[in-house]
This record gives C-alpha cells, sequence and structure tokens, in this order.
C-alpha cells in the first residue's frame, strides 16, 4: 500500500468511481458530484484540492478530500451547506488501510486534521482517528449541530401523516382550503427539465424571504444541473396566481430523500406556503421515489420535530500533533517525504 495526494479529481483512476458510488450510498455528501461541484465554489485564491490515497497496485482504496489552505492544518472539503463529512474507504482491509492514510497525514507539512462535520457512529471516522492517534495526533471531539431524520419501514404516505401532531396536520388542510378559495395555485416539480426557469423562481423566492441574501448562487445553480443529470433533484415550487411564492430544494440518491434548501416569499406566509411544499414533497418521496429516509440535515429548528422522529448529533473531529513533538527536523523531514501528483 502506499499513500499519495492528488490534486485534482481527473488525476484518480477510473476505478476510483467504485468508492464514491459506494460513498453515495452512505451519503449524497460522499458523493462524486457533491464533492466536485463543491470543490468549483470553495477553493479561494492561494488554495488548491488535495485529495489523500492510499492505492495498491493502482487500486484506490481511500480517498480523503480536503483543502490545502496553506496554514500547516488539513481542512476538509466541506462548506456552509455540507450536513456531513468523511473519507471513502474499500471494504476489506480497513485497519490496514487507514494505518497507511494516518502515516501519509504525519508527514505531510501540516500539524492537524480537521474532520467536520462526522457522525459519532461513523466507522470510517473511528478507524481514521485511531490511527492518527498510533502516530501521535491528539485527537478531540465537540459537538457541532443536531440532525433530524425519519426512517421509514414500509409506511405509507397517509401512515406517516397520522403519526405527525394533529396541529400540524389540521394546519395544512386549514391552508390548503383557503389558499384555493382566494387564489389560483400550482406546485410544479422541476426534476431534469426547465432548470433555468427554476433557478431563476428559486432565486427571486429566496430574495423575497426572510433569509439573508444567497451568497452561493454559482454553486446552488451548478448543483440542480448536476444532480439533475444524475436523476437527483426534487426542485418544487408552489406557484400562487401563476407567481413562485414558495421553493423546496431536496435529493434523493440511493433511498435517502435530503432536504437541502427552502424559502417562501413573505407576502404569502398566511398560507403556510412552506408547509404545504413540505407535505407535497414527502407524498412525492414516499409514494414515488418509495425512499427509506427522509434527512432534514442541519439544524435544531422546532418544526423539524413535528415532520421527523429521530434526532442525531454531529461532531466536529479536530486531530493535532502536538507542538512540542515537532522538531526542526521532523519539520523538513515531512515536506521532503511529501508525495504529491
Amino acid at each position: 500500500m502506499e499513500f499519495i495526494c492528488y490534486s485534482d479529481w481527473d488525476q484518480l483512476p477510473e476505478n476510483a468511481n467504485l468508492l464514491f458510488e459506494q460513498g453515495s450510498e452512505v451519503s449524497v455528501f460522499f458523493s462524486r458530484p457533491w464533492l466536485q461541484t463543491l470543490s468549483l465554489s470553495v477553493l479561494h485564491e492561494n488554495e488548491s484540492l488535495l485529495l489523500a490515497c492510499v492505492i495498491d497496485n493502482e487500486q484506490i482504496l481511500a480517498i480523503l478530500p480536503l483543502i490545502d489552505r496553506n496554514d500547516r492544518h488539513a481542512h476538509p472539503l466541506t462548506h456552509l451547506y455540507s450536513s456531513l463529512f468523511s473519507f471513502l474507504l474499500a471494504l476489506d482491509n480497513q485497519q490496514q488501510i487507514c494505518d497507511c492514510l494516518a502515516s501519509g497525514l504525519a508527514n505531510l507539512p501540516v500539524e492537524s486534521v480537521l474532520l467536520d462535520p462526522v457522525s459519532g457512529s461513523d466507522k470510517n471516522i473511528s478507524l481514521l482517528q485511531q490511527a492518527l492517534s498510533s502516530v501521535g495526533f491528539e485527537c478531540f471531539e465537540k459537538f457541532r449541530f443536531y440532525n433530524w431524520i425519519h426512517q421509514f419501514q414500509g409506511q405509507s404516505f397517509d401512515s406517516y401523516m397520522a403519526q405527525r401532531p394533529s396541529r400540524l396536520r389540521n394546519t395544512i388542510a386549514r391552508k390548503q382550503r383557503k389558499l384555493a378559495r382566494e387564489h389560483d395555485y400550482d406546485i410544479r416539480l422541476f426534476t431534469d427539465t426547465d432548470l433555468e426557469r427554476a433557478i431563476a423562481d428559486y432565486f427571486a423566492i429566496y430574495n423575497a424571504s426572510w433569509k439573508a441574501h444567497e451568497l452561493f448562487s454559482d454553486f446552488l445553480q451548478r448543483l440542480v444541473h448536476n444532480f439533475a443529470q444524475a436523476g437527483w433533484l426534487r426542485l418544487a415550487i408552489l406557484y400562487i396566481d401563476d407567481q413562485p411564492a414558495a421553493a423546496q430544494f431536496w435529493f434523493v440518491v440511493h433511498g435517502k430523500a435530503s432536504i437541502f434548501r427552502l424559502a417562501y416569499d413573505e407576502k404569502w406566509k398566511q398560507y403556510s406556503p412552506g408547509s404545504i411544499l413540505i407535505s407535497y414533497l414527502m407524498q412525492h418521496v414516499i409514494e414515488i421515489d418509495q425512499v427509506d429516509e427522509i434527512d432534514f440535515l442541519t439544524g435544531n429548528d422546532a418544526y423539524k420535530a413535528d415532520w421527523m422522529s429521530e434526532r442525531r448529533e454531529r461532531l466536529r473531529t479536530h486531530c493535532v500533533k502536538p507542538v512540542q513533538k515537532l522538531t526542526a527536523f521532523d519539520r523538513l523531514k515531512r515536506v521532503f517525504t511529501f508525495r504529491s501528483t
């Protein structure tokens, strides 16, 4: 086994796609479309992509996607909108692979490795943390945020809704009746066509919402197109009197629906357009996509507990090489043993 670093996605051998496919089954945030789209948006001047890998006879066994910011710290390839981070790991010889990865990271000219946000139940992260500790890093964990999900066991949409609070069900029914009495309305689901209209309407709604100005419009536009190409996009827009009133951007990947971005025009607030749209998309992903899990991603907002049934924690794992152990010789040795292609 050999530790090697790449600085571009195209440098990865073709068999890396097997690891990405395996990762996407766990989370959309471990998929190649997400990570490659992300790398086009998060890298600033004087920053570069650092794909820390383990290979054996040209076979990729592990990929840890990092950012090199020239500050002696290895940062995760993440973004404000990243709800989970990990690394891709082959199914066999995992401890040996992690030991090789940790040894390689120890020989890079870095003083710490940040893994954030991660799941406390992520076996890959636990194995890497143990391996990093064995080569001299001290690892610390810190709570980052809560994550709400709902897992299905053959539930129908009606059964799922029956388990939601009566207050929520009654509000949706009452607001839909009120909206239908007073206006014409329609919900359109964009998955792979008419995407420019969908993007324009999404941003029109977002700019009229209670949220701050969207700072990452280029990233979201790329994500819409790339996820549509992969068949993962579920972008629903509620139109009232032919005007875009509410929008929600979901992903559906390998039986998991992720609720990524949502907003509504505040002038329509009295109709609870967000709840109406969530109910519409819930029905779609349960009945049409037949998902096994719905994930509300980041945050502990009170309304999420109405829709979900389980709350998990996300953590920050920071592995630090104690400064007193880094002699001048150690630092020089790391620079010259760093191999990059």
